[in-house]
């Protein structure tokens, strides 16, 4: 049996929490945990959480 198949992928890195203000999130501008110079498109964790399910459910 390929163990390969069964590891799990490295965690994402998490930013740093730099205290300042935080970037809202695009969609409910809510603060998200990420500083205000991130780059991109920022979402919250619930977003980001109803993001993922939509994009695993459109097939």
């Amino acid at each position: 049996m390929d163990d390969a198949y069964c590891e799990m992928p490295a965690p994402a890195p998490v930013p740093e929490d730099t205290g300042g203000p935080y970037a809202e999130c695009v969609l409910c501008r809510e603060p998200t945990e990420y500083p205000e110079s991130t780059k991109g498109a920022t979402l919250c964790p619930v977003c980001a959480w109803q993001e993922a399910g939509r994009t695993a459910c459109s097939g």
